[in-house]
């Protein structure tokens, strides 16, 4: 037999950011393909219809409302699952968010509210639940990054810092853990159609624009993302890590 399994029964997976956009379309991908789904976000009523959703395909659900921007929370959430479960096998860090803000315009504010949402979470999250995993000798880490983190884009300088610097933790995590059966992966998508970004595209000449530097001709569609984090989660990934799938419709094959 050479076609591996990309099945996730008996796995648990922990994704932040899950009420809505890519983290939602991640948590129930990863529920039809088999898995149990902690789902972590800051707003109790997302959550609960994530949940539902995930229900309705016959598997468990763990809604956690937390700000994984703090240790303590984090802390407390992981315990919490793990109370519950047993195990994380799985965990997705897409938590984060963006200001679009000319470099010479960003507040510290804003630089402090990006950095903590989309950077320091996820160390946080990967630490804690990274400790569980060196226990078990198993797991499977998946970091949302960017093409923004790859490429440079005209505005969001603090928010493609971020997302460098996740690819960068990526690699590290991976060199750094690998030895214990940790595989650490990233996910760069480029324009998907979510919450954060639905504004932007629905302005014609914006949506032309990113159009015309996409190979494909078009921006994602939000299970077009399920499939490379399934691969990345299921032991068909068993040999990779330290490495980042850029989802991008081919865009960084020239940049923007």
């Amino acid at each position: 037999m050479f076609l591996p399994s990309f099945e996730l029964k008996n796995k648990v997976a922990l994704v932040t950011g899950a009420g809505r956009g890519i983290g939602r379309a991640l948590a129930i991908g990863l529920a039809e393909a088999g898995a149990d789904v902690a789902i972590l976000a800051r707003t109790a009523d997302d959550l609960a219809a994530v949940a539902e959703e995930i229900r309705m395909i016959g598997r468990q659900a763990y809604p956690v409302t937390v700000d994984v921007t703090k240790r303590e929370d984090v802390e407390q959430a992981v315990a919490e699952v793990i109370q519950q479960t047993g195990r994380i096998d799985i965990l997705i860090n897409n938590a984060g968010m963006n200001i679009r803000s000319q470099a010479l315009a960003v507040t510290d504010e804003e630089w402090d509210k990006i950095m903590q949402t989309n950077l320091k979470s996820a160390f946080l999250c990967s630490q804690i639940v990274g400790g569980h995993m060196r226990e078990q000798a198993y797991g499977r880490i998946i970091n949302i990054a960017s093409v923004a983190g790859h490429v440079a884009l005209r505005t969001g300088v603090v928010y493609a810092a971020t997302k460098a610097a996740m690819i960068q933790i990526t690699k590290v995590l991976a060199l750094e853990w690998g030895p214990y059966g940790i595989n650490v992966n990233g996910i760069g998508p480029w324009y998907f159609r979510t919450p954060l970004t639905e504004k932007m595209l629905d302005q014609p000449d914006y949506l032309a624009e990113i159009i015309a530097r996409t190979p494909l001709r078009r921006v994602g569609e939000l299970q077009e993302l399920v499939g490379p984090a399934v691969f990345l989660a299921s032991d068909a990934a068993n040999y990779v890590t330290g490495q980042t799938l850029f989802v991008d419709g081919g865009m960084t094959i020239y940049g923007f």
